[in-house]
């Protein structure tokens, strides 16, 4: 085996590799022995993702984490939320198992626990932007990464194909994850108006510059954060660990990157006219979260073609109060809509998630959407933000997904459809949209 470059503690990834629990637990044997242990660390901070990330791994390794070293150093974990909901004990528990006690999860606010590190200019923003966006982006982190007095942070999550960044992870963990309400507003719209179908599955876009940037200037001078990064791939057995990828720096993200582009992304033979996409309702309870069935979806659609989105648990479409106030009044109505919005809305301009995400959750008309939640959201309240609605139940009966693999079956009726029934592990496109 050739030796490892000194900012790698593990690459171990493949397009036919499965990484076995065994194996998994040795390599991280391995980290910690290289980056705790040796190293004398007493203070150690994980920061995995929460629940909506169920199928990461990284709850499976923050649980071995605590479990190899609570009783020999002080370990917290503070899960990268975001803008999403705090989770609740049971969201713990089912994401990190019962071993690690609730009080020892810290949640992050993005809108008050942070302090504020410096900016990246405007100049520079509108640089990465192309000339579409030109305004400074205020670099806000949690203040427990600075005042926690860590000797180490270690970063856990997934690397997959992302509408806003190009991939998921690596410094996005931290500084969105961990981020304020600026950065992680004005990161979200820059990736918007550069246009999402120009971003997905890409691991250098303008999003991505500005937060390594952000985390190479301001956090890394301040704080040992360290990245342990993991590719997943859903199969006919499930879901398979393709990759482990443990670093200091973007070393370990490119390789995470190359192979998730490889085992995440699928391409279709031809533009798909209907399609059925599935939301665990362990992981998707809001339109925020669950609209990664129209992101990673879209660039296989056809034109005039119907996406149906299987919904059980959504109840809601922001994860925050005033996100899900500004979704209920303008919708997702495209790009022109989300703009005028920003132009007319103070409460927009200073929200601009908001007009992010309804860029990313429209079709821009080119295709329909119909949403199939539960008792969660009613009809009227699916329909006043653009969507098409059907009742989840009557979606099943026609589609009966109960068991059905990812591809083409057929419908009750006998029409066919392509269904995808984890769309927060890969990004499905034809070889043209995508650019290829």
């Amino acid at each position: 085996m050739n030796a490892l470059p000194d900012s790698l503690a593990c690459a171990d990834g493949g397009l036919d590799r499965s990484i076995s629990n065994n194996e998994l637990e040795s390599h991280l044997e391995q980290i910690v022995e290289q980056w705790v242990i040796s190293a004398g660390v007493e203070r150690l901070l994980v920061l995995p993702p929460d629940h909506t990330r169920l199928f990461s791994m990284a709850g499976p390794i923050t649980q071995w984490l605590w479990r190899r070293l609570c009783d020999r150093i002080t370990v917290d974990v503070m899960p990268a939320v975001g803008t999403h909901v705090a989770m609740s004990p049971a969201q713990c528990e089912l994401m990190f198992g019962d071993t690690i006690p609730y009080d020892r999860v810290f949640q992050h606010r993005w809108r008050q626990d942070v302090v504020r590190l410096g900016e990246i200019s405007a100049d520079r923003i509108l640089e990465l932007s192309g000339g579409r966006f030109g305004e400074p982006m205020s670099v806000e982190i949690n203040r427990r990464l600075f005042e926690g007095r860590y000797d180490l942070i270690l970063s856990v999550g997934q690397v997959v194909p992302h509408e806003v960044i190009g991939f998921a992870n690596y410094t996005k963990n931290v500084c969105i994850g961990a981020g304020g309400q600026e950065l992680i507003h004005k990161s979200h719209f820059l990736g918007a108006v550069c246009g999402m179908e120009s971003i997905m599955g890409r691991a250098e876009t303008p999003v991505r510059q500005a937060v390594d940037e952000a985390f190479d200037t301001f956090i890394r001078p301040r704080a040992n954060v360290r990245f342990i990064l993991t590719v997943i791939q859903e199969s006919t057995q499930g879901t398979v660990l393709r990759g482990l990828y443990a670093g200091l720096d973007a070393e370990c993200f490119r390789a995470a990157a190359n192979l998730s582009r490889q085992v995440n992304l699928t391409f279709v033979d031809a533009p798909l006219p209907r399609c059925v996409v599935f939301l665990d309702p362990r992981e998707f309870h809001s339109t925020w979260l669950g609209n990664k069935a129209i992101y990673r979806a879209r660039m296989a659609m056809a034109d005039g073609g119907e996406l149906f989105v299987l919904a059980p648990g959504v109840k809601m479409f922001g994860e925050d109060k005033t996100v899900d106030h500004l979704i209920r009044k303008y919708g997702y109505r495209g790009t022109d809509a989300a703009l005028a919005a920003v132009e007319a809305d103070p409460q927009v301009r200073q929200n601009l998630t908001a007009p992010a995400h309804l860029i990313h959750g429209s079709s821009e008309g080119r295709f329909h959407i119909t949403y199939c939640p539960g008792d969660g959201l009613q009809q009227g309240e699916v329909e006043s933000v653009g969507f098409n609605y059907l009742r989840y139940e009557e979606a099943v009966a026609r589609f009966q997904t109960g068991s059905l693999e990812d591809g083409w079956h057929v419908d009750s009726t006998g029409l066919p459809f392509y269904f995808i029934r984890n769309p927060a592990l890969g990004l499905w496109a034809t070889s043209k949209r995508f650019g290829q």
